[in-house]
């Protein structure tokens, strides 16, 4: 399952990626905002990283306006490695190495294109499971 959601600046490409996890028939949980009416990016941010934190969802995608605030939102969750990803290497390194388990993007930064790219790229690369890596994962969790 795959937890989802948005600030107003990040409504359209929602809705896109949405779109596209259904066509792949992967299950997806809204956590909103579910309009363009302007709202605060940490409320969707922390709902998202929850459900990930308490088992509801394996991973995330995050979008705000840039990506910016939102991913620093959900890094603040414990448990959450949060990725602002602009392209599909940034989106493979980062489950390669990091074992990302939220992708973030900003919906006025990345077109619909490239953003369903790099969220295709972010849900089908599996960690790594390098032992540098999990090292590393381990000393950001401490």
């Amino acid at each position: 399952m795959i937890a989802i959601g948005c600030d107003h600046g990040g409504f359209e490409l929602k809705q896109e990626i949405m779109k596209h996890l259904k066509e792949r028939g992967l299950e997806f949980k809204d956590y909103g905002t579910y309009d363009t009416a302007s709202t605060d990016y940490p409320i969707y941010g922390k709902k998202v990283a929850k459900a990930i934190v308490d088992g509801e969802c394996e991973k995330g995608i995050l979008i705000c306006g840039t990506g910016i605030g939102i991913s620093i939102t959900a890094n603040k969750i414990k448990g959450i490695r949060c990725a602002l990803c602009t392209d599909c290497f940034m989106a493979e390194a980062t489950r390669l190495h990091n074992d990302a388990n939220v992708l973030a993007l900003g919906g006025r930064v990345v077109g619909a294109g490239l953003a369903l790219k790099i969220v295709d790229t972010f849900l089908d690369t599996p960690f790594s499971n390098d032992e540098r890596h999990i090292r590393r994962i381990s000393l950001i969790e401490e």
